[in-house]
């Protein structure tokens, strides 16, 4: 994402053309889409690691003081369920705060004693309920989110040559993909219409375009940062740096970055860009509409990630802007219903208000 030259992708009016053509001026509004989404993208890694640090330090000790509290609330209901001048509407009352409450947090603390006071007042039992949504979720197709999976390797401590022939081998191993999907997709025509061959056909030629079009770009790059070719011990360092760079490019098929490597390298001029052809221009854009979705994709997936790690609703707006303010929010409501909570407590050890609150409870219709 970073752009090292500092110098941005961009079609420029003047250099022998007044005016731009609709492809060129095209060319830069995707450009300008790219550059916007990659800001979002950083902006979300910034409010990440902030928003995990405020939450685990912040948050995380008031949530569990909460519960604390909940679990010593649960136990003095339990214990006052026997006081013999409650009523039977106050115990039913009564009872039914208790399971609610207990219900709660059966599944967030470890307290055998709770499970077993939402067994008896919720006259259900915790185990059964668990297995039964175990199975309704095993039937259910499995959804994968949160952060990126990793791909299990790490390749930082590669050497040149290792990390030409991983790229090599990657490279055919796709290759040698595609060609299988060709075959099958030809094994499929056979069974198509003549018009579904057509169709096909059209859409396999311009992918084959597409993919030639970047794979021009990416060899240039590769030719002229081979390491292997460089003897000066720093200089060699630095392009298997880019090489590392042009390669990750590549296999996202990041056309924007191996034109902005180009131009960090002095390979590619200003006037160069402004003379790209139209037919060339038109497989470019449509590589740079792919890599919108992809980045798109991407930013809906890290929002995606925070909400299920940090258990923040759908309905709440989320955005690298608001996600610290809502966390703070978030903070402020919950030492509110400690205080409430820990009020409620030295309440309610008095058995007379613990009845005059269960009355208006029945009246209010809990």
């Amino acid at each position: 994402m970073n752009k090292a030259s500092g110098r941005a992708v961009n079609i420029v009016a003047g250099l022998g053309q007044d005016v731009l053509s609709e492809g060129q001026e095209t060319f830069n509004a995707l450009t300008r889409q790219i550059d916007e989404r990659r800001a979002r993208l950083r902006s979300w890694e910034d409010a990440r690691q902030a928003f995990h640090k405020k939450f685990v330090d912040d948050l995380l000790p008031l949530q569990r003081e909460s519960t604390d509290l909940q679990v010593r609330m649960v136990h003095l209901l339990n214990d006052a369920f026997d006081d013999r001048s409650l009523t039977k509407g106050e115990r039913l009352t009564l009872s039914d705060l208790i399971a609610e409450m207990a219900g709660r947090l059966v599944d967030v603390c470890d307290d055998a004693a709770v499970k077993a006071i939402y067994n008896m007042h919720g006259q259900s039992d915790h185990d059964r309920e668990n297995v039964a949504e175990m199975e309704v979720d095993a039937a259910a197709p499995e959804v994968v989110l949160g952060h990126e999976r990793s791909r299990g390797h790490d390749h930082d401590d590669e050497s040149p040559d290792e990390l030409l022939r991983r790229v090599e081998a990657e490279m055919q191993a796709r290759e040698d993909a595609r060609e299988r999907a060709r075959q099958q997709r030809q094994a499929a025509r056979k069974k198509a219409s003549p018009k579904q061959r057509a169709a096909q056909a059209r859409q396999d030629a311009a992918q084959a375009d597409l993919s030639k079009s970047i794979r021009e770009v990416y060899r240039k790059l590769a030719s002229a940062l081979h390491p292997d070719r460089e003897p000066d011990p720093q200089e060699q360092l630095r392009k298997t740096a880019l090489m590392q760079r042009a390669n990750l490019a590549y296999e996202k098929k990041d056309l924007l970055t191996l034109l902005e490597l180009q131009l960090e390298l002095e390979h590619i001029t200003q006037q160069a860009l402004n003379g790209i052809s139209e037919v060339r221009l038109q497989h470019y854009n449509e590589i740079l509409r792919e890599q919108i979705a992809e980045l798109d994709e991407e930013i809906r997936h890290v929002e995606r990630g925070l909400r299920q790690a940090y258990g923040i609703p759908s309905s709440a707006e989320l955005s690298p802007d608001t996600v610290l303010r809502s966390l703070q929010k978030e903070a402020a409501m919950l030492q509110g219903y400690i205080r409430d909570l820990a009020g409620s407590l030295r309440l309610f050890e008095d058995i007379g208000r613990l009845k005059d609150s269960l009355a208006q409870m029945k009246r209010m219709g809990r």
